[in-house]
């Protein structure tokens, strides 16, 4: 049996308090749902001093309209960073104009981690690796890796980064939505782009701050805008991504594309914007051709490594067959069976 480290716990009732805590405490990290922190804790991966607990913090826990976005053509929505993925899922408005997000959130693990996991969480989920997703023991059997405690990045030796993967189901489609993240500490409050919120590095993977807390997130209006999440992973449930696509499109009253966003999910140690796939729709109706041409082309920045489940050449060719997928699913082509045969890899 793995046991947790020895920690303390605090648990503020306030993002000014979790904050203060948070800058006060060196090496304390901070936990909501705990479905990634804890089993990371067990397995000696992060060993931090304190923990500081958000669950009692209601601002956390909201879904309102982001009233200031109504001029650039209707509401917009703030979703705090503690709303559990079950609560999102369950969300009408997100459900019937968020598709992306919602199809991510309700794909996340199994409806017991759901239940537990939040948004902000899932955002900020650790890299992962099949090197160093194991547990103590194991790792120092074969000599620990580059992003605990070792020298080698045992993916790529030769490298002097670690390569582990970005595995968050959420941060692909927030990406597309064109979302947004507040972050708080104890000396003042920054909105960045989600986008801005990551960077391609194993171990350096989120620009925010030790002592920041991911508060909320602002998605902008969505009229016009269409959006869908796809997920390849070994089992249909419980796993994390091997690969995924979230896509969204605003189209013009004649048929063509107007605006697009295509992103990778689990092919780097952050979600890749697709920016020449986009740019091939554009302007165009999703057309076989156009979506064949755009699939090529979002393949192209695509590099699996092998850090995770599946051979990395057949993960590579598949990630053009899930973006022909997404892009039929915009078009408003029935999709289900070819949803179906994802969940069982036949391919």
């Amino acid at each position: 049996m793995m046991r947790l480290p020895r920690f303390n716990y605090h648990a503020p009732t306030t993002v000014r308090e979790a904050a203060d805590l948070l800058a006060a405490l060196g090496g304390a990290m901070l936990v909501a749902g705990g479905t990634d922190l804890l089993p990371n804790m067990k397995r000696r991966q992060q060993a931090p001093p304190t923990l500081i607990g958000l669950r009692r913090i209601d601002e956390l826990r909201r879904i309102t309209s982001l009233s200031t976005m109504r001029g650039a053509g209707g509401d917009g929505l703030t979703i705090g960073a503690g709303v559990t993925l079950t609560e999102l899922v369950r969300n009408v408005r997100v459900r019937e104009s968020l598709g992306a997000l919602w199809q991510a959130a309700s794909q996340v693990a199994t409806p017991h981690l759901r239940n537990m996991g939040t948004l902000g969480g899932n955002l900020c989920l650790d890299t992962r690796c099949n090197y160093y997703d194991q547990n103590y023991e194991w790792r120092k059997a074969i000599d620990f890796c580059l992003k605990k405690d070792g020298q080698i990045c045992w993916v790529a030796t030769g490298s002097l980064k670690c390569l582990a993967v970005s595995s968050t189901d959420t941060a692909p489609a927030l990406l597309a939505l064109g979302a947004s993240v507040t972050l708080v500490s104890a000396n003042g409050t920054r909105q960045v782009a989600a986008a801005d919120l990551y960077q391609n590095d194993g171990i350096n993977y989120l620009t925010r701050r030790p002592d920041e807390i991911l508060t909320a997130v602002q998605i902008p209006h969505t009229d016009g805008w269409r959006s869908v999440y796809w997920k390849l992973r070994r089992r249909g449930s419980f796993d994390f991504p091997v690969l995924s696509v979230a896509a969204a499109v605003k189209f013009a009253d004649d048929g063509t594309v107007e605006a697009a966003r295509i992103i990778l999910g689990a092919v780097a140690s952050r979600p890749i914007d697709a920016t020449a796939a986009a740019t091939a729709v554009i302007g165009q109706r999703l057309t076989d051709e156009v979506i064949a041409h755009a699939a090529e082309r979002a393949a192209q920045p695509a590099k699996p490594m092998d850090n995770t489940d599946f051979d990395l050449t057949w993960r590579k060719r598949v990630m053009k067959d899930v973006v022909t997928y997404a892009l039929r699913e915009l078009r408003g082509d029935d999709v289900r069976e070819w949803r179906r045969k994802i969940s069982k890899q036949i391919l």
